[in-house]
């Protein structure tokens, strides 16, 4: 739900490695990440989860004084075998906004503030029924909302910023909110401040009728049905402008290769799946199998922990 690319450093303070502690509206957890995210790999990070919104600035604080990353429904992320170096911080349940959208719709609100954790297949489903309009575009991204806000995420169809009126961000110890102009939004991207969390988003209510949304919904569920349904991070590469990531790969004959327990899934070439028994060593193989014949495509991935990687632009070794 941040600037996910590279880990945001304080150098003045070590990691205090804990197994296993409780504070005040805090846990922290030594945790394996393949449970953590959709892929279903990656080795043990210390992971803290911010549990009480009435103190989130303090909370924060304690939490980013270390190196940190910032982790949301666990999408669009490969995380290495070993791990990461740096504390991973998420936000708990009490940061699920769906019931503060239920009464803005019942109150046909034009805007509404909800937090970085709520579930954006919720949202979808929700605004759907109210008929309200801007979201049906995002049906099938598994992410919650400030992980969605800071990947730009959606499909051909819409994406976030599409629906975005304002952000709430936690950055330079304190709670600020900004447009959503400020963030220049773009393709898979948004432009956050160094270290920026993302807490909070206000999105728009537009209103329509049941019959138009749901009709633009069947155009959107049509168009993503040739998705596969086990595990996997979602699209692997950035589609090229006015082009398609899964056609090339198609096209260059690379759906259902395989690496150990990884593989070009055979319904959609833009996806790698998790047949059960995947690392991440098996997934960067195979990114990087593709990249040999298909070196215009940029990973669509965040990539943690793993060497010669550096920025959002990087893949990684074989």
């Amino acid at each position: 739900m941040a600037v996910p690319e590279a880990a945001h450093t304080n150098t003045n303070v070590v990691h205090t490695n804990a197994t296993s502690a409780k504070r005040e509206g805090l846990r922290v957890d030594r945790l394996p990440l393949r449970t953590l995210t959709t892929l279903g790999v990656g080795g043990d990070a210390e992971v803290w989860e911010v549990r009480d919104p009435t103190r989130l600035q303090t909370l924060l604080e304690q939490a980013t004084d270390a190196p940190y990353r910032v982790l949301g429904a666990g999408s669009n992320i490969l995380a290495a075998d070993a791990g990461v170096l740096e504390r991973i911080i998420k936000f708990g349940r009490a940061f699920n906004s769906l019931p503060v959208l239920d009464a803005a719709l019942a109150r046909a609100d034009r805007h509404v503030w909800l937090s970085a954790a709520t579930p954006l297949p919720g949202i979808v489903r929700r605004t759907v029924s109210a008929g309200v309009t801007g979201f049906e575009g995002l049906l099938g991204v598994p992410a919650v909302l400030g992980g969605a806000v800071a990947m730009n995420a959606g499909t051909r169809f819409g994406a976030m910023s599409d629906v975005l009126s304002a952000v709430e961000l936690f950055v330079d110890g304190r709670l600020e909110r900004v447009p959503a102009s400020d963030l220049a939004f773009a393709y898979r991207h948004a432009t956050l401040p160094a270290g920026a969390i993302i807490t909070a988003a206000q999105v728009r209510l537009q209103a329509s009728s049941v019959a138009d949304v749901q009709a633009n919904l069947t155009q959107v569920d049509s168009a993503r049905r040739g998705q596969p349904k086990v595990k996997s991070a979602g699209c692997a590469f950035k589609n090229p402008p006015q082009d398609s990531a899964g056609k090339l790969i198609d096209q260059a004959g690379l759906k259902g290769l395989r690496v150990g327990g990884a593989m070009i899934a055979l319904e959609h070439g833009n996806f790698i799946v998790n047949l059960g028994t995947a690392t991440a060593h098996d997934v960067c193989t195979l990114l990087e199998r593709v990249r040999t014949h298909l070196p215009e495509l940029e990973p669509e991935w965040r990539i943690w922990g793993l060497p010669s990687v550096e920025g959002e632009d990087a893949t990684c070794a074989a």
